[in-house]
This record gives structure tokens, C-alpha cells and sequence, in this order.
């Protein structure tokens, strides 16, 4: 692999893990699932699946989570759980662009 891929690489991994920030729901779905259908490196496609699955994973636990906030329970949780929507992408960002290999939690035991 040239150095040029692996920079162009790097890049696109850095842009999967950033578009977990994007204000709107559908462009944080549509960039990684692009990256995924329009990259022919397998670790970019696989690193956008798992991308895709951990932000529909913590929407679904943040909207639980604000549903049980009506009864206390869930601000705990909700707490956390926006926590871990902002700070994991971070993680991943700085990884990729260190050049390590980095993989979602929970999400890489199944991709």
C-alpha cells in the first residue's frame, strides 16, 4: 500500500468517526453508509458499518433513556449515554489519525 492510500486512508477513517457530529440524523447515517458502498478497502467498510450501527445503537439508548427521565431513572443514563455519543467518535478520530487501528466498543464484536 503507497503512502499516499494510506493517507487518503486515514483521512477517510477520520471522516466516518466526524460524521457522527453532523447535526441532522439522516447525514450522520448517510456519510458513513457512502464511505461503505463507495470505498473498495475492506477495514473503511467495516469501520463504517460499525459507525452506522453505534450511532442508531445510542439513539435508541438516548431515547430511552429520555423516556424513563419522566420518572428520574433515566437521567443517569441519558447522561451517559450522550456522553459516550460525543466522546467516542473523539477517541476514534484521534486514533485514526495517529494511525492506529481503533474499533467501536460493543459494535466490533459483530463486524
Amino acid at each position: 500500500m503507497s503512502t499516499q492510500t494510506l493517507s487518503d486512508s486515514k483521512w477517510l477513517k477520520v471522516i466516518v468517526h466526524a460524521s457522527g457530529f453532523f447535526s441532522s440524523f439522516f447525514v450522520l447515517i448517510i456519510v458513513p453508509l457512502l464511505f461503505y458502498f463507495l470505498n473498495d478497502e475492506k477495514e473503511i467498510k467495516r469501520l463504517s458499518l460499525q459507525a452506522v450501527l453505534f450511532q442508531l445503537v445510542m439513539g435508541i439508548l438516548i431515547a430511552i433513556s429520555a423516556f424513563f427521565s419522566a420518572i428520574i431513572i433515566g437521567i443517569p443514563f441519558l447522561i451517559v449515554f450522550v456522553a459516550m455519543t460525543i466522546i467516542v467518535p473523539i477517541v476514534g478520530i484521534v486514533n485514526a489519525l495517529q494511525g492506529r487501528h481503533w474499533e467501536y466498543p460493543i459494535i466490533k464484536r459483530f463486524f
